[in-house]
């Protein structure tokens, strides 16, 4: 990490796994794979037959088996995190992608075929208190039934997805994170660039927004095409699925309906002018300007305290803060920072 923000500690990921090439993780992908065949070959086909207790026991299956790949897909993704110019951890979370499709295309019927079930029939089945413990869950799957296509289509994008739209996504995230802003003497980072736009000197500000602008503009043939290329999929495939809109899709996993998040933007664009127009026109007061330069967005108040505060400080301001209302919060965010962290300096960027 760069000088301005002091060593800042990493990610310490051994509670999940030891390391990418560590035998724990190998023999979890193994598992993981054997036991999804096994769900596979015990229950396709047959889960409008089980009776509730059956069923309870089928899901509590299938719900171990998301917890483990749900582990693997959180170390894969955190470790890439830590680092997206890394080409390395790139392979890495790719193969641990694909791998996780492949498992997960053998389990896929059984959301489908859950989905499936009749109302009459899963209300009879829900009578038994150890598939009532699922209901949240049944509820909100079942809330996709509208818009869940064939077996076979469901299973062809299932498969696709690695080499589709997350693969899209890790392209525009690795372009981002390769991306390198001059800056005066200096060659920056995203992150670090985007810091200086909350510089204290207005010269800064405004060199660090003409720089991310340049390199932002110099890309944006690749920017264009994955913004473009992003939406026709999605306009595919919630053509497909009859969704009514872009967002309802992302509105149904929420478990909200359109219309209450209509009704929410429709409240904050209201009070766009009592709340961020006001906020802008104050704040352009206190520079002493009539309209404030895009780059001065960020900027920090006039009175704004320029120190970098070190991160055992930086934790206990977050630490007190939560104790001040919920002493049990606290103690949740201590154990966090305390496992989380390894106390070394970041690697650059």
């Amino acid at each position: 990490m760069s000088a301005m923000l002091g060593d800042l500690p990493t990610w310490n990921l051994a509670d999940l796994y030891s390391s990418p090439t560590g035998p724990d993780l190998d023999a979890d992908l193994k598992r993981a794979a054997a036991e999804a065949a096994a769900l596979a070959k015990d229950y396709e086909g047959k889960i409008a037959g089980l009776d509730g207790k059956a069923l309870a026991a089928a899901i509590a299956r299938y719900e171990a088996m998301s917890d483990l790949m749900g582990r693997i897909g959180s170390y894969a993704s955190l470790y890439y995190a830590s680092d997206m110019a890394d080409p390395e951890r790139g392979r890495f979370s790719q193969n641990v992608s694909e791998s996780l499709t492949d498992i997960g295309s053998k389990l896929l019927f059984f959301g489908l075929e859950v989905k499936r079930l009749e109302d009459a029939d899963l209300a009879a089945k829900m009578k038994v208190p150890e598939l009532a413990k699922y209901a949240p869950w049944l509820r909100d799957l079942r809330a996709f039934r509208p818009h869940t296509l064939s077996d076979e289509l469901e299973k062809a994008l299932h498969e696709k997805y690695v080499v589709g739209r997350a693969a899209w996504s890790r392209l525009f995230d690795e372009t981002i994170a390769r991306l390198r802003y001059p800056f005066r003497n200096e060659v920056l980072t995203e992150p670090q660039i985007l810091d200086k736009l909350s510089a204290k000197d207005a010269s800064v500000r405004k060199d660090a927004a003409k720089s991310f602008g340049k390199v932002q503009g110099d890309n944006i043939a690749v920017f264009s095409l994955l913004t473009n290329t992003l939406a026709k999929d999605k306009e595919i495939e919630d053509r497909w699925r009859k969704y009514k809109r872009p967002q309802s899709a992302m509105n149904l996993g929420n478990c909200v309906e359109d219309e209450v998040v209509d009704a929410l933007a429709s409240s904050v664009k209201a009070a766009y002018p009592r709340l961020a127009h006001r906020y802008y026109k104050l704040k352009a007061k206190w520079f002493g300007v009539e309209t404030m330069p895009y780059w001065d967005r960020n900027a920090p108040l006039p009175e704004h305290d320029d120190r970098v505060i070190p991160w055992p400080e930086a934790t206990r301001i977050v630490l007190d803060a939560y104790g001040a209302f919920s002493p049990e919060l606290a103690s949740v965010g201590k154990k966090f920072f305390d496992n989380a962290w390894i106390d070394a300096p970041a690697r650059p960027g």
